[in-house]
């Protein structure tokens, strides 16, 4: 009868421990704090919020939401799944290569690559984890893929990422406070897990593209006069 105790509380425990390392890892590469550079990138908001295109919180919001369901939030969340259910190296470089086919622009490019290449170089030094320059997402899913870490935890928290760090762009581009900033991310929440569930049985046959004022803005920005963001 112990023995049947001990047998039933082991198992939660030991559960919950791989949970909490698990999210907890993720925390940290997901982290603003993890030398990556995403703050440095808006994904073509800082020129739609200069051409007018993007002008308040509501309008931001709407924008977000057309990236998860239609852009860039969505295909790399797509390219992350593919990339963590890949079989072989081949596969691999297969699904890089489709990301960087994908980017409709020369930033977007820049940014996935730039990001991708400091994510596999401080996750290498850190865990030693085998990662050759790959583009972000495809980076994330691989490096999941090899820590055992769930494939729909680890793309639920990239999206929050991605979302998060535009909605941090939106403070410094608009008049958005704090408060505000982080009612419209928590707003974002049902549409991200919907996204982000949807992806998890994607294959690259499923990747789309049509948020093209996003495209625009992103193209527009390669010339932009003045700037504070590299895409």
């Amino acid at each position: 009868m112990n023995m049947g105790i001990r047998i039933i509380t082991a198992t939660p425990i030991t559960t919950t421990a791989m949970s909490t390392e698990a999210t907890l890892l993720l925390m940290q590469w997901l982290s603003p704090a993890y030398p990556v550079g995403a703050f440095a990138y808006s994904h073509g908001l800082e020129c739609a919020v200069a051409e007018g295109h993007v002008r308040d919180g509501n309008e931001l919001s709407r924008w977000l939401t057309d990236l998860l369901t239609h852009g860039g939030a969505r295909s790399d969340a797509v390219l992350l799944s593919c990339a963590y259910r890949a079989e072989t190296a081949a596969d691999l470089s297969e699904i890089d290569a489709t990301a960087r086919a994908f980017c409709s622009t020369g930033e977007r490019l820049q940014e996935t690559d730039l990001q991708g290449a400091a994510f596999c170089r401080t996750t290498a030094a850190t865990w030693g984890n085998d990662l050759a320059r790959l583009t972000y997402p495809v980076a994330v899913g691989c490096a999941a893929r090899q820590h055992d870490i769930p494939l729909d935890l680890t793309v639920q928290m990239y999206v929050h990422a991605f979302l998060a760090n535009l909605i941090a762009a939106g403070q410094r581009l608009l008049a958005l406070g704090q408060t505000d900033a982080q009612q419209r991310l928590s707003a974002l929440s049902p549409q991200l897990r919907d996204t982000a569930g949807a992806a998890l049985s994607c294959t690259l046959d499923d990747l789309f593209g049509a948020s093209f004022a996003a495209d625009i803005a992103s193209m527009r920005h390669e010339t932009q006069y003045s700037r504070i963001f590299r895409s």
